[in-house]
């Protein structure tokens, strides 16, 4: 593992980047939810193909609002979700089949979209979630997502929705490692990570992740609410919290209310943000 993260380090000096790399050279847009569920964001939410034409509709948005970047559309399922209830372990939270996971990856592929599994591990831990996830993270145009808000193994008690949950450096830096370990071992280009993230406490000791140049973490600002709100939430814990990447979410159902509020515009987020966002997720 040292030797590969060594290699990967000499190659980055030289080049800037390793192979196929995604990020900075593209933006990520990508539609979130799960396609079995309707209550979780716009994938799943609304009739496949009704979707994939409004998915069209935004990225055209985006790329017309920043011609000098080329918009890389993605999927985000949520593949690993945290439960209202224990489950026979008691760990709140549960896999999707694999006949969904097979599927979401051919609505991604059917599409051109890469495609993020993202895990909400409950009162379980990433490092007991996230080898489930090996067999479609060896493939390259599959990337991933941790989200800390339902984290809770250091939270006995709590339930999902009860409380924000929370996640290390130590935690990120697990998952990257992982993911670097994927990479080097299956030569594929490098992983893109998102971590959600609304509060502080949802990642802690932030200055302890240590980055890996086959791994591109996307720290991603994930609150709803009016756009004032959003921006100071961007400003507080995105940007003044640098890792490397950043994200931010648009929520079509939640963003918009209470009036005059509305959905941020993409040219309204470029403008409005700093450091621009390179992820962009859509719920």
């Amino acid at each position: 593992m040292l030797r590969d993260s060594l290699k990967a380090d000499s190659i980055v000096r030289k080049s800037g980047q390793l192979p196929g790399a995604i990020l900075p050279g593209k933006r990520i847009v990508a539609f979130y939810g799960n396609i079995r569920s309707k209550g979780m964001g716009i994938l799943g939410r609304e009739p496949k193909e009704q979707m994939f034409r409004k998915f069209e509709k935004v990225l055209a948005e985006w790329q017309a609002a920043d011609p000098s970047i080329p918009v890389q559309p993605a999927l985000h399922n949520v593949t690993i979700t945290a439960q209202g209830t224990p489950g026979k372990d008691g760990k709140w939270r549960l896999m999707n089949s694999k006949a969904t996971i097979e599927e979401v990856i051919s609505w991604a592929r059917e599409h051109k979209c890469i495609l993020f599994l993202d895990v909400q591990p409950g009162h379980s831990t990433l490092e007991a979630e996230l080898p489930k996830l090996t067999e479609y993270l060896k493939q390259p145009d599959i990337h991933l997502g941790i989200d800390p808000e339902f984290s809770l193994a250091t939270m006995p008690g709590i339930r999902p929705n009860q409380r924000i949950g929370t996640l290390d450096a130590k935690d990120i830096n697990f998952t990257i490692n992982f993911l670097a370990r994927i990479v080097s071992e299956n030569n594929l280009p490098p992983k893109v990570l998102t971590v959600h993230r609304f509060t502080r406490k949802m990642v802690t000791n932030y200055k302890n992740i240590k980055l890996d140049p086959r791994v591109q973490v996307v720290m991603h600002m994930d609150g709803h609410g009016e756009p004032t709100l959003k921006k100071d939430s961007y400003h507080d814990y995105i940007q003044t919290e640098p890792v490397q990447y950043t994200g931010f979410k648009l929520f079509y159902e939640y963003d918009p209310k209470p009036k005059p509020h509305h959905l941020m515009t993409p040219t309204e987020v470029l403008t409005q943000l700093t450091p621009k966002p390179l992820y962009i997720q859509y719920q």
